[in-house]
């Protein structure tokens, strides 16, 4: 028998109210920080950090591609402020996002400067676990309100109402 199957008939003993939201990379490690959870945080700010500098190469060897194919210093200047401009608003948006929910249009309509932005969008995800991982303050206030209202509901109702007292 599986440590999930611990109920009676195959059914799993899951405990009642709300259940925390899974965070990429981390599952639910993220509510008790236990299973591994700081060793996570390490390595994903060292492996962001990794790909980040691996695309700022990439990134510098497409540059010096542009300087042998010769095409003009405004192109060459022009393509540095284009990388800089939308890695700034990458490492601005993600990092917001990581705050509150943002928004499904906005986030549509901003998918190609993050994609062009990736290296902000790397930057800010490295940033982000020195605090804490990616998003846990959001899903962590999200998560202790859905426990309140949760609580509240289950304590008003306890009881058995045949043996209130009735008001005079």
């Amino acid at each position: 028998m599986s440590s999930a199957e611990n109920g009676k008939n195959g059914i799993p003993d899951t405990p009642a109210g709300p259940r925390p939201e899974p965070l990429r990379f981390y599952g639910t490690t993220w509510v008790d920080h236990d299973h591994g959870y700081a060793a996570r945080r390490v390595g994903l700010a060292v492996g962001s950090l990794a790909v980040a500098a691996a695309a700022c190469f990439v990134l510098r060897v497409a540059y010096e591609g542009l300087q042998i194919a010769d095409i003009g210093s405004f192109v060459s200047l022009l393509m540095i402020v284009m990388f800089a401009i939308c890695s700034a608003l990458a490492f601005r948006h993600t990092w917001s996002g990581f705050i509150s929910r943002p928004d499904p249009d906005r986030q549509a309509s901003m998918r190609g400067l993050l994609a062009i932005g990736f290296v902000g969008s790397l930057l800010a995800y490295f940033f982000r676990t020195f605090t804490e991982a990616p998003g846990e303050k959001l899903h962590r206030e999200e998560y202790d309100k859905a426990r309140e209202e949760y609580e509240k509901r289950t304590t008003r109702r306890s009881g058995n109402p045949s043996k209130k007292r009735r008001r005079k």
